[in-house]
């Protein structure tokens, strides 16, 4: 992938990160939460960090998929052989409890597999970046890049995955959306392991536990759209893991006619 694609992506994940703790840690603001056709709540914030990755992404060679843009019918979709899809406030749930634990998603797709993603963590100002050949990375404390290159900025990252092996077989599980099915999955594996210990967190700093290798697994049988997976889908790739679906030992690929993903399950190979 062109460096300034990957550092464009970078860029454009810290500025949403800005604007969306503009909102956040404004005193005055209520969030001004809407719901969406499917309930799902929308903030502004939201909307201000869709606007700042446009700004970034609409003049490279590929289109956007993102949450908050307009759907184009798949009949359009179906031939883009390379996009962008985003999710510029994954765990509007999160932000709205005011727990921090929510991320600016974007992820480069070619032929329905993710080959770039970042991920930023605006509270933690916690940086994740992975493409398939040259790794997955880990930052801490990042604000803006500074005028650093990529290469700087690796140099002052951890390699993914960073983690020491774990005593327990650690599962990562949705603090929103655990479902019934989830919790029966978790059961199951406290059958197969001595130690099990389940670590509620929300949005896709899920798939960065896996890709640290600070959990196992990550089971997920409750709904989750593409822009929800894609960044951290090519991130744990990078990081030698894999989100498999559920029943198939398939990864999940992108740019359906379904945005929906199926259940999955995200592990170490």
């Amino acid at each position: 992938m062109q460096t300034e694609y990957i550092i464009k992506a970078i860029d454009a994940a810290l500025a949403a990160g800005k604007e969306i703790l503009e909102v956040y840690y404004d005193p005055n603001s209520d969030f001004q939460v809407e719901r969406k056709a499917d309930q799902s709540p929308l903030t502004l914030a939201d909307r201000r960090a869709h606007d700042t990755i446009m700004n970034y992404l609409r003049d490279t060679d590929y289109p956007v998929l993102s949450e908050e843009g307009r759907h184009l019918p798949y009949e359009e979709r179906s031939r883009w052989d390379t996009l962008w899809i985003v999710d510029p406030l994954d765990g509007t749930k999160e932000f709205i409890k005011r727990n921090g634990e929510f991320t600016v998603n974007i992820a480069l797709v070619e032929r329905k597999i993710p080959v770039f993603g970042v991920i930023y963590v605006p509270v933690t100002k916690t940086l994740y970046w992975g493409e398939p050949i040259a790794g997955a990375y880990k930052m801490e404390g990042v604000a803006l890049r500074d005028g650093r290159s990529l290469e700087e900025m690796k140099a002052a990252a951890l390699r993914l995955p960073c983690a020491q092996t774990n005593e327990s077989f650690v599962m990562v599980a949705s603090r929103s959306h655990l479902s019934a099915e989830t919790a029966d999955y978790v059961e199951q594996k406290r059958k197969m392991y001595p130690h099990v210990e389940l670590v509620s967190v929300g949005s896709s700093i899920k798939i960065c536990k896996v890709s640290e290798g600070v959990a196992d697994e990550y089971p997920r049988f409750a709904p989750t759209m593409e822009w929800d997976t894609a960044a951290g889908h090519a991130i744990a790739k990078a990081a030698g893991a894999e989100i498999y679906q559920v029943g198939k030992e398939e990864p999940l690929v992108y740019n359906k006619l379904d945005l929906l993903n199926p259940w999955f399950i995200v592990k170490r190979d």
